[in-house]
């Protein structure tokens, strides 16, 4: 692919993460180069887990009908101690609150192919493989990439000379992982919790796929040697074991002794393929600045974290979901720079969420004492429920306690504004589905009358500029009207009744900004966010009471 001298958005490292960015950009008509350094797609798997919110993101990214055939739901998750004694157990249900099972496990490889399949075939969308970012810088206007041809062990000398090409955007976005280079080049500080441990990770394609596993999801909480076991996704197995006080990398990470580990649980080269181990080191850190000038950092190139709550991967995707639309709306002209901001505030709150939470799971998991692990044990046989006992942690915080969410005086979200909206089947224009997939993407304003009667032509023209789809729910299965939404399993009616409004103002990532109790209140609701965009900070006048 021939390279252009100049884009919208340039974004460092094409792994899920960057793919997801450069899809959601690019959906909404902007420009995007993403270079990555490595001329092929790793071939093997690394995250296998991803929850409800993340299939929400990944199937608004068109891979709705494909995700079932690359995951299979978690259903259940069993904590046990050594002598094989059940501690926790955790049943996880097959549809939540994004309409998508809890937690899915799935196998990375697959995915990364359909996302890099979806950005190729997205309209401004270029991915530059084989290209090194080596040098950056910024000025007045945007930021300027320069990059190296490589092999993805460096760059690839030719003649004598390394062959370099510079980029121009007016905004990049470093997704390149770890030891990113964006990051090196922005020099932000980082906050490291100083939690490391070093763990064996094996992946197993099994010979017999009917074999059955019961628990799905198991970990055994063994002072003689903590170890994980869970799918990869439909057809796959991993194993994962701590490395043991004494014990060398070098003794660990052999293939004889992944075999050796594996012996116990039936699994051999007669039975199974051993498609890789390699020794992780599990960090816990994060950026303190997410943002410098026209450059942002997401994925792991701003925060690394445990696997033991399974957040990771689904951190990232996160991070694409709350920015690339905040992007869009900069680049159109829709928003003021400042909103960047708000990326800052939200995510890294939810990061160190789920950062400490792993940390929280992870001393648990990685106690090597006999003594310490027997008081352990106690501890989680006296608090079995999942509202108090450490799965609580599992699960990341659905609120916003900053951003771009409706603030009283005090700067305080007021409810629902800054929750994850929920996600149920509608009946729209003909179509039957979830909610999404039917409506598609950008801002909603779902009300129980039609909110185009409430709005004035200004209001209604800036919607429209900006994207607001603008909706009236019922429960009419008789509905046909443009702007009405049959609520199929009563979600959303449900949902406005307990909340006490009668309105909400829905971002595009899925949280709400704001709700009216009443019809009078929705023009302000939407006076609002159209404020907020223009960069006029100013408090929300709090909804009359019922």
């Amino acid at each position: 692919m021939s390279i252009k001298d100049e884009y919208d958005v340039l974004i460092v490292g094409a792994g899920p993460v960057g793919l997801a960015t450069a899809i959601l950009l690019g959906a909404r008509g902007h420009r995007v180069g993403v270079v990555e350094r490595w001329p092929h797609r790793y071939p093997l798997p690394r995250a296998v887990v991803f929850d409800h919110e993340v299939a929400r993101i990944l199937a608004s990214l068109g891979l709705a009908e494909f995700l079932p055939t690359v995951s299979e739901p978690a259903r259940d998750y069993v904590w046990r101690n050594g002598e094989g004694e059940t501690l926790i157990r955790l049943t996880l249900e097959d549809t939540s609150y994004s309409g998508w099972p809890v937690t899915s496990l799935f196998t990375q490889p697959r995915l990364e192919a359909a996302l890099e399949e979806r950005a190729r075939s997205t309209p401004g969308v270029d991915i530059l493989r084989g290209w090194e970012a080596v040098d950056l810088g910024e000025d007045a206007s945007g930021v300027r990439l320069t990059v190296a041809e490589s092999d993805g062990r460096g760059p690839v000398l030719r003649d004598g000379a390394r062959r370099r090409h510079e980029l121009r955007a007016k905004y990049l976005v470093g997704c390149d992982g770890a030891n990113s280079f964006v990051r090196s080049r922005m020099k932000v500080p980082m906050t490291d919790l100083g939690f490391r441990f070093d763990w064996l990770v094996m992946d197993v394609v099994l010979h017999d796929q009917s074999r059955v596993w019961s628990p799905r999801n198991l970990q055994v909480c063994d002072p003689a040697r903590p170890r994980t076991v869970i799918s990869g996704g439909p057809g796959r197995r991993r194993w994962e074991f701590m490395r043991l006080p004494g014990e060398t990398i070098a003794e660990l990470n052999t293939e004889d002794k992944a075999w050796e580990l594996l012996r116990p649980y039936d699994i051999h080269p007669g039975n199974a393929t051993l498609e890789r181990h390699t020794v992780y080191t599990f960090q816990a850190r994060w950026v303190d600045v997410w943002r410098k000038g026209r450059t942002m950092l997401a994925g792991d190139a701003a925060h690394q974290m445990p696997p033991f709550a399974g957040q990771g991967m689904c951190s990232g995707i996160r991070d694409a979901a709350n920015l690339a639309w905040k992007l869009a709306l900069v680049l159109s002209g829709d928003a003021q720079e400042d909103l960047l901001d708000t990326y800052t505030t939200e995510r890294s709150q939810h990061v160190q969420y789920a950062i400490q939470a792993s940390v929280y799971l992870g001393r648990i998991i990685c106690e090597p004492d006999p003594a310490n692990a027997a008081e352990r044990d106690q501890r989680l046989r006296a608090h079995p429920a999942t509202t108090t006992g450490p799965l609580a942690h599992l699960v990341p915080p659905q609120s916003l306690t900053g951003g771009l969410v409706l603030c009283d005086d005090r700067g305080i979200p007021q409810p629902p504004a800054g929750e994850l909206e929920r996600q149920g089947r509608v009946r729209f224009q003909g179509r039957t589905g979830l909610f999404d997939q039917c409506v598609g993407a950008g801002f909603v304003l779902l009300a129980a009358e039609d909110p185009r009667r409430l709005l004035d032509e200004g209001a209604l023209a800036w919607c429209k500029q900006v994207g607001v789809h603008l909706l009236r729910i019922t429960e009419d299965a008789n509905a046909n009207g443009p702007a009405d939404v049959v609520d199929v399993d009563g979600v959303y009616l449900s949902h406005l009744a307990q909340s006490g409004h009668m309105a909400l103002l829905v971002r595009p990532d899925y949280y709400v900004f704001g709700g009216a109790a009443h019809a009078q209140d929705v023009p302000h609701l939407v006076a609002a966010l159209r404020n907020r965009l223009a960069g006029r900070w100013v408090a929300h006048q709090p909804s009359r009471a019922l």
